[in-house]
């Protein structure tokens, strides 16, 4: 994977600074970790799992769902999975009932996800699927040790995983929380977190990714006020879940109050796929307020050699310049020339991603570089990136309107 900025960033004390403060969090931070986990205890829970079992349902919100989402769709038309994954991820009752019309529950188990143990999304919907299966063994509970769902599990006599120390919802995908449903579903884990493991060591044993990162991040912090809408824009039409996994990371992350003022502070994330967006969003970068930044991802091999036919259509000759083509070569000329269209206005930021092929490693090297690029844009803008005081207050009121609601 490489990363091409079409900026300018010295290096400066302040990115120096920020190296030292991701190096010193990386020790209390549990996501760091990951990428270097030992996973055979996960794949002696694999085998645990009937192999009459043909579907994985998540049950699971926010973090809990959107990063093995991410990979799943991503991975799912290139790879031979083994089972289909779901994932309930919303309390709108027709999703639930169309979700539930494809699975046969006999067949399926299921993966109940919460931190907390206690998130009111999840155990709506787990409630209700209960009530049609009520099998303990269809079900393996992700949570922290000791949680009231720990203790819900063990008084049915259900699986449970642990979420390892300190690792957020949004920052768990390479924990058990992702790695659990990717594994039964089929996906090579091990492979996932090699390519994961790849961008840490580039970055922090001064690899490529090092600078790289500190120049964007840097880039970004001191520009967040000027430039404070972060688009991107990825040419692979099954990166579509990935930019959902972005824009919760991005904006869950990094939209605070700043910890030594009373700014309040963020980034703004949008999620966009080319080439479709070319026809929607583009011209609002291209010509609108300039407060956006742009990053294009791009696969350089998409291993399928799919080809426009060598045809003429009558009175459409001019597009006889497509005959031939791979779509792989067109999509990629696309997206070079929506980049050199932007380069010219000379006051947009941009620049690109490049993946060499659609698999598990390069996939865990991009989640993880976003993570990593996460945590020192957070440094850098002076927030704590890893709690979300916002979302609490309104799970505060929720909580609140529902004791009401039994009391009355």
């Amino acid at each position: 994977m490489t990363n091409k900025l079409y900026f300018q960033c010295p290096l400066n004390r302040d990115k120096d600074a920020a190296f030292s403060a991701i190096v010193k969090e990386s020790k209390q931070v549990g996501y760091y970790a990951l990428p270097e986990q030992d996973i055979s205890s996960l794949l002696a829970y694999e085998n645990s799992i009937d192999d009459d079992v043909e579907a994985i349902a998540v049950i699971g919100i926010g973090g809990s769902s959107l990063g093995a989402k991410a990979i799943y769709e991503f991975l799912k038309p290139v790879t031979k999975m083994k089972r289909k994954l779901y994932f309930f991820e919303s309390t709108d009752p027709i999703n639930i009932n169309a979700l539930l019309q494809k699975l046969t529950l006999q067949k399926t188990h299921f993966l109940v996800i919460s931190k907390s143990g206690t998130t009111v999304e999840t155990f709506s919907i787990y409630k209700y699927i209960y009530s049609l299966q009520s099998d303990p063994l269809a079900y393996t509970f992700i949570t922290d040790p000791n949680s009231p769902l720990e203790k819900y599990a063990q008084t049915i006599q259900a699986k449970v995983l642990h979420l390892p120390d300190n690792v957020g919802g949004r920052f768990s995908v390479l924990s058990v929380v992702g790695l659990t449903p990717l594994l039964l579903g089929g996906v090579n884990i091990q492979a996932l977190l090699n390519g994961a493991l790849s961008t840490k060591k580039s970055f922090f044993e001064a690899g490529y990714m090092q600078e790289t990162l500190l120049k964007k991040a840097a880039y970004y912090a001191k520009n967040h006020a000027r430039y404070p809408i972060n688009c991107l824009f990825a040419y692979c039409e099954s990166l579509k879940y990935f930019c959902e996994w972005y824009v919760q990371l991005w904006g869950e992350s990094l939209g605070k109050h700043q910890k030594h003022s009373a700014f309040h502070v963020g980034l703004t994330p949008i999620g966009l796929i080319g080439p479709k967006d070319q026809h929607s969003f583009l011209q609002l970068i291209m010509q609108g307020t300039r407060d956006k930044s742009v990053t294009f991802i791009k696969v350089e091999d998409f291993q399928d050699d799919l080809r426009i036919p060598d045809i003429t259509l009558p009175h459409l000759e001019s597009l006889d310049t497509l005959n031939a083509l791979s779509f792989s070569e067109l999509i990629n000329m696309q997206c070079d020339s929506v980049m050199e269209a932007l380069l010219e206005q000379k006051d947009i930021p941009l620049d690109s991603i490049s993946i060499p092929k659609v698999d598990a490693y390069h996939i865990g090297a991009l989640m993880y570089y976003y993570e990593l690029l996460t945590s020192l844009v957070g440094e850098l803008i002076d927030i704590d990136t890893y709690d979300q005081p916002g979302v609490e207050a309104g799970k505060i009121i929720l909580k609140t309107k529902l004791t009401q609601k039994e009391q009355k």
